[in-house]
């Protein structure tokens, strides 16, 4: 689950984590008002606009603008508010800036990069820094990897002392600032684990003139496995950056993940649909989604997939590939025969069968009168889906 800057700044400051002061606006109006109440409680008329939208990059697409005085401030908001931004991480369609975020501005002497996120090799919390803040850190690794510093916090013990004065070392962080540093480390190591985050990152953390480190930028994203424990994340979504069906599919139990192909998939389990879907562009085709209908999917589920799935005009057929254990294939293929019916599906579909009431699953599809081509395993259905696919 992502939030936007403003929010994961409001999280920062509870754990001690310093940010320059900002207020978050709805309207140009609101961005006037902010800019003028900023310039009077700091006495610094350099004030910076920025674009709210759940994606990084925002700088280069025209999103982020530093200006002077409340009038400046009003014509960039202007400007950016209701403006369509496209990204590395938007996509070509972009989204549309519905939020801003004023902030004051800050006599800035270098730019560092910091963030917290999982590393799933090490099975440890990682931190990660560089000098190299301000930029995209995928250009970082791929040009300059050596600039890149990476500890890993052993959770039998949390960070240790040692590991904050070595990543100070290797930022050439500056004695009179070394504090203020490791205070802000500390800060996010503990909000990292109290929060439930996957990735915490901070681009960049700034080093100002008078040796104080303060975040400048904040993106925090949720493990959504930890959601039970915070009821307050309700409050923080911002749906309309969201795709609405991977909201629908989410508040029915389904996992769901739009992309960008025409082969729609619909399979049990994480791991057997990401198999789908490298078999899928094996034999040439694209999937059109991830799609996990969980181990006991109901019929009334299945439709609700179709559906889901559906929903994309892209969509020129569909794969079904279930592995039944907890699931049974009777099941899923009354829910198959539902949904096809009920919606009056006319692009190619495909379904392989396996498990639990394997035969009376595949005895329900063929006496149904529908046009659903069989498979016998996963290879053969995804071949078959792409062939019936580019020839349609």
């Amino acid at each position: 689950m992502n939030i936007h800057e403003y929010q994961a700044k409001e999280i920062f400051r509870r754990y001690g984590i310093p940010t320059p002061k900002g207020i978050p606006a709805f309207s140009v109006e609101e961005a006037t008002e902010a800019a003028k109440k900023l310039i009077a409680e700091t006495g610094n008329e350099v004030v910076v606009v920025k674009a709210q939208i759940h994606a990084g990059g925002r700088g280069k697409a025209g999103g982020v603008k530093v200006v002077k005085g409340a009038e400046a401030a009003t014509a960039a908001a202007k400007e950016i508010l209701g403006k369509t931004l496209v990204t590395h991480q938007t996509g070509p369609e972009g989204k549309v800036v519905q939020r801003l975020y004023v902030e004051q501005g800050l006599p800035i002497d270098r730019e560092l990069y910091l963030a917290l996120t999982i590393d799933r090799e090490h099975k440890r919390v990682a931190i990660m820094a560089s000098t190299e803040g301000g930029v995209d850190i995928e250009e970082v690794a791929e040009a300059h990897p050596e600039k890149i510093h990476k500890v890993w916090i052993d959770p039998a013990v949390g960070l240790q002392g040692y590991q904050v004065r070595q990543l100070a070392y290797a930022l050439n962080v500056s004695k009179a600032a070394q504090k203020s540093f490791a205070k802000l480390l500390t800060g996010l190591a503990t909000l990292f684990e109290k929060e439930d985050c996957s990735i915490a990152e901070i681009n960049p953390l700034v080093i100002t003139k008078d040796e104080q480190v303060i975040a400048l930028d904040a993106k925090v994203n949720f493990d959504s496995n930890g959601d039970f424990r915070h009821a307050e994340w309700k409050d923080l979504r911002d749906l309309s950056e969201e795709a609405p069906t991977e909201t629908e599919a989410a508040e029915a139990g389904l996992s769901f993940i739009q992309l960008d192909g025409n082969i729609g998939c619909l399979v049990n389990g994480a791991g057997l649909a990401m198999s789908t879907m490298d078999t899928i562009k094996h034999f040439g085709g694209e999937p059109a989604n991830f799609l996990d209908v969980g181990g006991g999917a109901t019929q009334e589920a299945v439709t609700k997939a179709f559906r889901i799935i559906l929903q994309s005009e892209s969509v020129k057929g569909i794969f079904v590939n279930i592995f039944g254990g907890i699931m049974k294939c009777d099941i899923i293929a009354n829910g198959v025969v539902a949904a096809t019916r009920e919606l009056g599906l006319t692009v190619p579909l495909v379904v392989r069968l396996e498990g639990t009431n394997v035969e009376a699953g595949k005895e329900i599809l063929a006496s149904s009168g529908l046009n659903i081509t069989p498979a016998d395993d996963m290879a053969s259905g995804a071949k078959k889906i792409v062939e019936l696919v580019a020839s349609a």
